[in-house]
């Protein structure tokens, strides 16, 4: 739902990998655009993964990782869109799974109950992303109309160092 402001709302989901140091980065591009943005961080992303201070002096709103009781007030409005970034082999897996067992992965199934497009940056390791499940996991995703930027596996280029991480691509596949 739009802002009282008129921007409308963006949900970032940040998972537990390397480059969600870096998710300040999608944020800024999200703002640039025009969008209000709220973080949901699964628990493990929360350990250490990013500045969750910074996040949250960017966004001037806290980073949601766990459930709210009843009778709190909902800290977000609803979602005009999701972006995934970066999305682990877990999250993905589970997400396709139906498996709601993280305040992330609920979002994430509610999504597309609530038909909110929903992007996904990929950040799998190659051996990950050679299981059967995680290809499963992709299409039922695809067939639920989840759009993807190009897979991150966080490996080394030819003559040393890593690719970047399409952060603001995921704000093109809007």
């Amino acid at each position: 739902m739009t802002e009282p402001d008129g921007k409308p709302f963006l949900y970032v989901v940040v998972c537990a990998a390397g480059v969600a140091v870096d998710v300040g980065r999608l944020i800024a591009a999200a703002r640039e655009r025009d969008w209000e943005v709220g973080v949901i961080a699964t628990p493990v992303a929360m350990s250490g993964f990013f500045d969750t201070a910074a996040v949250e002096a960017q966004t001037g709103r806290p980073i949601r990782s766990a459930w709210r009781t009843p009778g709190d007030p909902r800290p977000f409005p609803p979602p005009d869109a999701v972006i995934v970034a970066p999305a682990t082999f877990n999250t993905i897996n589970k997400w396709a799974s139906g498996t709601a067992d993280t305040l992330a992965l609920g979002t994430l199934c509610e999504a597309y109950g609530l038909g909110v497009p929903t992007v996904v940056l990929p950040c799998v390791a190659d051996a990950l992303a050679a299981h059967p499940a995680y290809r499963a996991s992709l299409a039922r995703l695809r067939e639920m109309g989840v759009r993807f930027g190009e897979p991150y596996s966080g490996a080394a280029q030819e003559g040393g160092g890593r690719p970047e991480f399409g952060w603001t691509k995921a704000l093109d596949l809007l």
